[in-house]
């Protein structure tokens, strides 16, 4: 999919793209989000109300990662939104969130370690700031 741009400051995306969905379908909730630079990372819990979403059964719960490339231009914010099975060619996803959600891609996982283990140690988990 493509980019999506609002007329939202930075901030204010960023309050959306974690706050808990509801729909007709599924909830899905952020429990966990940091931002590295200008991309979101979240790790996200998907509860099925309907059959046929993630192949889960009504009741049943995935948590999957979440990787939000966010970007402005002009007076608006956008975002690009992928998750892990889609293997997004970015690697700063806090090393903590691997153990949250069960590994959909073992490449991207792979890519996540070589590049915390490049960087330059400021603690011991690897991880960035929270918002």
């Amino acid at each position: 999919m493509g980019w999506t741009f609002v007329r939202l400051t930075r901030d204010q995306l960023i309050r959306e793209l974690t706050a808990t969905e509801e729909t007709e379908r599924s909830r899905n909730e952020v429990i966990d989000h940091t931002l590295v630079c200008n991309v979101l990372w979240t790790v996200v819990r998907v509860t099925a109300k309907q059959a046929g979403v993630l192949g889960l059964t009504p009741g049943e719960s995935a948590t999957l990662i979440g990787c939000h490339l966010l970007e402005s231009e002009g007076r608006e914010w956008g975002y690009k939104s992928l998750v892990e099975a889609e293997h997004p060619y970015y690697y700063s996803c806090p090393l903590r969130y691997l153990d949250m959600a069960p590994q959909r891609c073992a490449t991207w996982r792979a890519r996540v370690h070589a590049f915390h283990q490049q960087q330059p140690t400021s603690n011991a988990a690897g991880d960035a700031a929270t918002e």
